[in-house]
C-alpha cells in the first residue's frame, strides 16, 4: 500500500499536527507514505528536518489546475493507490487531479470542522464526486453536520484526532508563568490553549474571565497560541480594561509544561471539530472547564472528566470555573477522570483505525463510488 497525503496551509494548527501524527504512526506500522505540502510550508519544514517522504508544490490558489497535474504526477511516479486529503483546498486539488486528469485514485477526506459545507452546489460536487471512497470525521458530532450533504450515508466514518500520550509523560511544572508573568502564588492561572480564530470565540473567554474578576476571584487569565483574531481579541480586551488580567502569549513551544501550571484549563469555543487541546490538558491533569460545542461532548463528560457549559454563556462558565476552583473533591475527582479519558484518545489507536479504512477502501469492492 502506498499513500499520498495531501496538505495545502503553509502554517501549523492542529491539522498539520494530526497528519504529522498520522504519518507517522503508519510508517511505524508499515505503510509506505508520500506527503504533498506547499513548498516552504511548515509541513514541508518539518519533512526536512525528520527524514519524512515528501514532495512540495506551489499552490498559488485554492483551485490551481497545475497543482492538480502535479498530483496526477506524483500519483504515477510514486505508484500510490490511495489519496488522503487534510484540507479543503487539498481537496479540492485532488477531484481537479480526478476531473482533469482522469486520475482515478481512489480519494479519502479528513472533515476535522463542525459547521456546514459552505458555498456553491461545487462543494455538494466535490464531497459526492466518485473518488471519494470515505469522509473521515474528527467527530460524531461532524459526522451528524455531513449527514445533510453526502448522498451516500456509508461514507462517512468517525476516527477520533489522538495525541501523543508520551509527550505529558512524567512532566513537571517549571513555573515559567508565575516567573515568567509575576503571577502571585496566591492567584489562580486560567488558561487556554487554541488558535486565536473565531470559531474559538475569544470574547466569551474575556466575558468570562471580567465576570470572575467583577465576582472577586484572584485570577490571571492566559491564551496560548497565534492567529487572525489577534488584533480584535486585543481590541476587545482593551474595550473591557482587562489588560492587567488577559495575557496573549502567542506561540509557545513549551505547552506540556505550561498546562501543568494550569489551575482551570477554560475553552469557550462556539463551533468545535473535536478540541484536541484539551485532551492535552486533560493528559496534562489540569481540570476543564468548556461549552458544548461540537465534539467537545465527546471528549468531557460533564463532572466525570470536566464541566460542561452553554455555549456563549460567560455567567455560567464563571459559575463553573468558581466551583472547580473552590471544591478539592471535584477537581480530583474530574483529574481522575481525565487520566482514564484521554487512553482512548492515541496517536496511535487513531492511525490503526485510518489503516483499517484504508483496507477496507482498497479491498472492498462494494464501496459505492
Amino acid at each position: 500500500m502506498r499513500v499520498l497525503h495531501i496538505s495545502s496551509p503553509k502554517t501549523w494548527r492542529g491539522g498539520e499536527q494530526q497528519l504529522i501524527y498520522l504519518a507517522e504512526e503508519l510508517k511505524a506500522l508499515g505503510v509506505e507514505q508520500v506527503i504533498m505540502c506547499p513548498f516552504n510550508s511548515q509541513v514541508h519544514k518539518y519533512c526536512l528536518k525528520n527524514h519524512l517522504s515528501h514532495v512540495t508544490y506551489f499552490k498559488g490558489f485554492s483551485a490551481n489546475p497545475m497543482v492538480a497535474f502535479r498530483v496526477a504526477h506524483v500519483c504515477s511516479k510514486e505508484r500510490i493507490d490511495l489519496i488522503h486529503v487534510h484540507d479543503s483546498h487539498a481537496h479540492n486539488f485532488a477531484i481537479l487531479s480526478a476531473v482533469l486528469t482522469k486520475n482515478e485514485r481512489p480519494i479519502i477526506v479528513s472533515r476535522r470542522v463542525d459547521f456546514a459545507i459552505q458555498g456553491s452546489s461545487m462543494s455538494l460536487v466535490k464531497y459526492n464526486h466518485p473518488n471519494i471512497k470515505k469522509v473521515v470525521c474528527v467527530s460524531a458530532a461532524i459526522r451528524d453536520v455531513m449527514l445533510e450533504f453526502i448522498e451516500d450515508k456509508s461514507k462517512l466514518e468517525v476516527v477520533h484526532s489522538g495525541i501523543d500520550l508520551l509527550r505529558f509523560e512524567n512532566v513537571e511544572p517549571k513555573g515559567s508563568l508565575r516567573t515568567e508573568y509575576h503571577i502571585p502564588s496566591d492567584c489562580a492561572i486560567i488558561g487556554n490553549v487554541s488558535a486565536l480564530a473565531p470559531h474559538k470565540d475569544y470574547r466569551t473567554f474575556v466575558d468570562t474571565a471580567k465576570k470572575l474578576i467583577e465576582d472577586g476571584v484572584k485570577a490571571k487569565f492566559i491564551a496560548i497560541g497565534e492567529g487572525p483574531s489577534r488584533k480584535e481579541i486585543e481590541g476587545y480586551i482593551d474595550l473591557n480594561r482587562m489588560q492587567d488580567h488577559i495575557i496573549l502569549m502567542g506561540f509557545r513551544k513549551d505547552v506540556p509544561e505550561l498546562l501543568k501550571e494550569l489551575d482551570v484549563f477554560l475553552i469557550t469555543s462556539k463551533t468545535e471539530g473535536l478540541g484536541t487541546s484539551i485532551i492535552d490538558a486533560l493528559a496534562s491533569e489540569a481540570p476543564v472547564v468548556a461549552t458544548k460545542a461540537g465534539g467537545i461532548v465527546e471528549v468531557i463528560e460533564h463532572e466525570v472528566c470536566g464541566l460542561l457549559c452553554d455555549v456563549q454563556n460567560p455567567e455560567q462558565l464563571a459559575s463553573e470555573v468558581k466551583r472547580m476552583l473552590a471544591n478539592d473533591e471535584l477537581r480530583e475527582k474530574c483529574i481522575a477522570g481525565g487520566r482514564e479519558k484521554v487512553k482512548r484518545f492515541s496517536k496511535t489507536e487513531t492511525a490503526k483505525r485510518s489503516l483499517a479504512i484504508y483496507h477496507d477502501v482498497l479491498s472492498d469492492s462494494s464501496v459505492k463510488a
